[in-house]
């Protein structure tokens, strides 16, 4: 499968290498197709990699919306990227990555110290983009797993859900991506770790891997939205209830239990605004 892995390198790289100037262009004119052409390019990407999703429910359109999800890869980011309008929560150092930290200022990351004594004063990025009314992705483990657990949570993560935009709460989206099929055969634990990108692991051998092997599915449940009034009051309370709500999902993902879906819907489609979830406790789109 060296040619497979060729060609899908190849036509990754070309397309990220034309993609670069456009997206360079429209954050320095400040033009609205800045949100938007990223997600063009994801959906794009997925395409060319071999990467097909089975998408349960529906981004939520309030603004602005924080998604939480748990993490199993980089792959991660082009699957949310394909589906959401909105920028990516990181880690301080993804930013000092050759080639991919210039991707992720590019999708206006909000990058984060996450030691305890520096979390606070980089969550408070965190609230800004979302008092400017943006949708922000989180990954609350704090780090990748391996795709068959969900790590736990960090809550410190979840302070910037405490805030009220407009006199509404910030609405939170539970998100769970699990990595369920390949090559059409389900996937077993040993090979998970073909898309699962943790521990020490070498990222471009890894990807070389991945670029290499047969189609993989993955399940992508948006779950229904909450804010912290109704998960318990707290970021604690928070954490905790997206924390079970993405590990039941997961589970049952992996576990093949998930309900047959009624019908398929095309990739452009999951971002209409009919059957749009609402999160609990009635807050509004406005």
């Amino acid at each position: 499968m060296i040619s497979v892995g060729l060609a899908r390198a190849a036509l990754y790289l070309g397309w990220t290498l034309v993609c670069i100037p456009v997206q360079f262009a429209l954050l320095a004119a400040g033009r609205r197709a800045r949100h938007a052409f990223p997600q063009f390019y994801h959906r794009i990407v997925l395409r060319m990699i071999g990467l097909n999703l089975d998408v349960r429910g529906r981004p939520c359109r309030h603004h602005p919306c924080l998604y939480v999800c748990n993490h199993t890869s980089y792959l991660d980011i082009a699957i949310l990227g394909a589906l959401i309008r909105g920028s990516f929560v990181a880690k301080a150092e993804v930013g000092t990555w050759p080639f991919f930290g210039l991707l992720a200022k590019l999708q206006r990351t909000v990058f984060v110290d996450r030691r305890r004594t520096r979390i606070g004063q980089h969550m408070d990025a965190v609230s800004e983009r979302l008092q400017a009314g943006e949708q922000l992705i989180l990954f609350p483990e704090g780090t990748t797993g391996d795709g068959n657990r969900i790590l736990p949570f960090k809550s410190a993560l979840f302070a910037s859900a405490q805030n009220q935009v407009g006199g509404r709460e910030v609405t939170v989206q539970p998100v769970s991506l699990s990595y369920t099929r390949f090559s059409n055969l389900p996937m077993d634990r040993e090979m998970r770790p073909l898309y699962a990108w943790y521990g020490d692991m070498d990222l471009l051998p890894h990807m070389w891997e991945m670029l290499k092997a047969g189609v993989v599915t993955v399940v992508v449940q948006f779950h229904p939205a909450t804010t912290i009034t109704a998960a318990g009051g707290n970021r604690r309370s928070l954490a905790r209830h997206c924390e079970d709500t993405i590990r039941e999902g997961h589970a049952l993902a992996l576990a093949g239990r998930l309900p047959p879906r009624r019908r398929r819907r095309r990739l452009r489609k999951l971002t209409g605004r009919s059957g749009e979830s609402r999160p609990e406790g009635g807050a509004r789109s406005h």
